[in-house]
């Protein structure tokens, strides 16, 4: 359609714009049927026999953060006044 019909019919809301996309999928040099777990932690026994050679392991993440540290308390006159609400609120 010219951009001029375009524009009037688009404008009238009887002409809606779609974008496709498609993708090709084909096997890669990689590819296998069978799901392998790889190897996350290296033990004694592996560097004992070398079997660690042949073994894929799972690549670390030194960008991840891990968890954030445990901080922060309540004030002691904070906490005794928390525990002095909750015993008159217990007892009416």
């Amino acid at each position: 359609l010219p951009e001029r019909e375009r524009a009037e019919l688009k404008r009238r809301k009887l002409l809606l714009e779609v974008t496709l996309k498609s993708f090709w999928i084909r096997k890669g040099s990689a590819f296998s049927t069978a799901v392998a777990r790889p190897e996350t932690e290296l033990t004694p026994d592996m560097i004992a026999t070398g079997s660690w050679r042949q073994l894929p392991f799972k690549p670390y993440n030194f960008s991840s953060l891990g968890l954030p540290p445990a901080c922060g308390h309540l004030h002691p006159l904070l906490k005794v006044r928390s525990e002095l609400r909750q015993i008159f609120l217990e007892m009416g």
